[in-house]
């Protein structure tokens, strides 16, 4: 029984592997984004002494965590100049779709609520509702912190990419605000150290 359990859970994985290099298809970006989050996100909770079993499902919630943007159009997503009030407010159900896609999946952590959170701030001005402090799982604190970080020192089709120090300076003025205090000091030191990964954070 064990090691069935073990083969359908290596399965789960692989399948939710899929899903999100199914992504790269449409969007390379947002393939690439979700790789680099899911791996600073791991670090950090590694930082802050999460077990190994908290960590590894930060990090499956990482890989999937914009898995809801296949439900964004296209055009709106490799868009050139800015968006539309319309259009962002669409890209922000991305959040809902994603947990709407992981519903019915039973992980042994809570990814559909992860994904679900990843965009709420600490001081409640984050989507899609609204949550404040611990109202907002830690995992999905992680993402978001991680989540931003990337954002910044990623080239965009409407954005140019930024220095890690800027990203690091941006998160440095919101700690306390809207990431937790804790977790920008980890993701001061772990961060740095993507330069010399073979697929870091630029």
């Amino acid at each position: 029984m064990k090691e069935f359990d073990e083969n359908v859970g290596r399965a789960l994985l692989q399948a939710m592997h899929g899903m999100s290099k199914a992504i790269a298809f449409r969007d390379a970006y947002t393939a690439n984004h979700q790789a680099h989050v899911s791996a600073l996100a791991r670090n950090i909770g590694q930082h802050i002494g999460l077990s190994s079993h908290e960590v590894e499902g930060i990090r499956v919630a990482g890989d999937l965590h914009d898995i809801g943007k296949i439900g964004i159009p296209g055009s709106i997503l490799n868009k050139t100049s800015g968006l539309s009030k319309e259009e962002y407010e669409l890209i922000k159900t991305h959040t809902k779709i994603g947990a709407q896609i992981l519903d019915d999946i039973d992980f042994p952590w809570p990814i559909r609520d992860m994904v679900f959170q990843h965009h709420e701030r600490l001081d409640g001005s984050g989507y899609p509702q609204g949550l404040r402090g611990d109202g907002i799982i830690l995992g999905a604190q992680i993402l978001g912190l991680a989540d931003t970080v990337n954002a910044i020192v990623s080239h965009r089709a409407y954005c140019p990419a930024r220095s890690l120090e800027a990203a690091l300076a941006i998160i440095s003025d919101a700690r306390g605000v809207l990431f937790d205090t804790c977790l920008v000091d980890a993701c001061m030191v772990v961060a740095p150290s993507f330069r010399d990964q073979p697929s870091p954070l630029k």
